[in-house]
């Protein structure tokens, strides 16, 4: 059972995607790890439970996400005959297509063929008549971006899709779909990247500030970077730990002296502003307003629930921030 909608709001905070109506939560739940073949479908319920309980209302998906791909967006579409669809529109749920899918010239990239047709494959593993953001995941070199725009465009204009955003794309190749965006009067209104407190190009690149100052939404994925940004390892790499049990992601060689002596300081940090050291490395991100929502992952409910104690404090002073930049310099 879901909690009653009326209490359901009373924690989260919520922020407007650019210039766009949509608010979304501060904290959203990434669906990447942890909801393929080879999770447990119970621990994916009560994790969706918990999360849509405390008031995370957008769940990110990919077609490609499992392991196998789509999998996760079928375990999601179980999830949601099970009780959480019946608050469909309370939810904000959204998907992506752009990495390898299917064999063949039609199951990659950024082609109109392959857009449409992925977005029906996710749709009917969702058990969904529409998303309501539908991302392009990364630029294509090779098809013409206007191609890329104008289907997306047509998606929405289907009915398929609300809105539509793109994934890692820098501040440059943003400008120039932006652009054809405006001209067709697509609801463009999102860029998802990496951004945590040791990967920071969105700074470096201008998009950070360009996103904000053109109404452009930026939702952030890894913000833990993979879980370094936790107390995980600071004494060693346990043995059920993503290095050991994964590694795709995660390998064992960022794990070295000077990144695990740079983990403590924040954590000593955190801790005298009362924090987890993830909890403050989520807040973090959200600590000029320049961020829409932080997208975090997790293994098991109590995850979302440590993390989302971070609402209560996203507030930097001018010394905090002083002695963040240091110890990361």
């Amino acid at each position: 059972m879901y909690l009653a909608s009326e209490t359901r709001y009373e924690e989260m905070k919520y922020n407007r995607c650019g210039d766009s109506g949509l608010m979304l939560p501060a904290v959203s739940l990434g669906l990447w790890h942890n909801f393929g073949s080879n999770g447990n479908f119970e621990t994916m319920q009560d994790m969706c439970r918990t999360a849509f309980d405390k008031g995370i209302t957008h769940f990110d998906l990919a077609n490609n996400y499992g392991p196998a791909p789509g999998a996760a967006e079928e375990n999601f579409g179980r999830i949601l005959t099970k009780g959480l669809g019946a608050y469909r529109d309370e939810l904000v749920i959204s998907t992506k297509a752009g990495y390898d899918m299917w064999p063949g010239p039609y199951g990659n990239w950024g082609s109109k063929k392959y857009l449409v047709a992925s977005l029906d494959q996710s749709l009917r593993r969702m058990g969904l008549d529409y998303v309501d953001i539908y991302y392009h995941h990364r630029p294509d070199p090779d098809t013409p971006l206007e191609e890329t725009a104008r289907a997306l465009d047509g998606i929405v204009r289907s009915g398929k899709a609300l809105y539509v955003g793109i994934s890692n794309y820098n501040k440059e190749q943003t400008i120039a779909i932006a652009e054809l965006f405006r001209e067709m009067g697509t609801p463009f209104i999102i860029n998802q990247r990496k951004y945590s407190m040791l990967v920071r190009d969105i700074e470096k690149d201008g998009l950070k500030d360009y996103a904000a100052a053109h109404g452009i939404g930026i939702i952030t994925f890894c913000p833990l970077a993979q879980g370094l940004l936790t107390d995980r390892y600071l004494h060693g790499i346990p043995e059920d730990s993503r290095i050991r049990t994964d590694g795709r992601f995660l390998k064992e060689n960022a794990i070295n002296e000077d990144t695990i002596a740079r983990v403590q300081k924040l954590g000593e940090l955190a801790a005298q502003r009362g924090q987890t050291l993830a909890q403050m490395a989520l807040a973090w991100i959200l600590r000029d307003g320049d961020i829409t929502s932080v997208l975090i992952g997790a293994s098991r409910p109590s995850q979302i629930l440590d993390n989302i104690g971070m609402i209560r404090n996203t507030s930097f002073s001018e010394e905090e921030r002083r002695r963040i930049d240091e110890i990361l310099a």
